[in-house]
């Protein structure tokens, strides 16, 4: 049994399908490289994913049982959020139509695991007393 935890940005302020490129890149690959790679990508998507896979490492290394040289990026996935309000801004459409303008948000998903802390890890939330 391997130990997983994640890291989520909600509302981020980019269409799902270009964020999703990115996690395609760095899934199943070890936390090193990816933080290698998405600090060398030149898509916008990149800095935000870099952040949360961070913040994943931050919160995988919570556990003394877990080390950063062996976690691994488990699962990648980023959902349709809700699209921004701010008015009806509206574009030309074809026949004299008027287009709305949606600006997207996608939430991004990012789990990491160490397959070898398994369960040596003490159970719960509950502290030593």
């Amino acid at each position: 049994m391997s130990f997983e935890v994640r890291a989520v940005h909600r509302g981020a302020r980019m269409g799902a399908y270009k964020a999703r490129r990115i996690l395609a890149l760095i899934r199943g690959r070890s936390v090193n490289s990816a933080l290698d790679e998405l600090r060398h990508d030149r898509h916008r998507a990149s800095k935000a994913i870099y952040r949360v896979l961070a913040s994943a490492v931050a919160n995988a290394l919570q556990n003394p049982a877990v080390r950063a040289n062996r976690l691994v990026v488990s699962r990648t996935f980023a959902q349709d959020g809700p699209l921004l309000p701010g008015g009806m801004r509206v574009r030309p459409g074809p026949q004299g139509r008027a287009m709305p303008i949606k600006r997207r948000t996608c939430h991004i998903h990012i789990h990491v695991a160490d397959p070898q802390a398994g369960s040596q890890s003490g159970g719960g939330a509950g502290g030593e007393e």
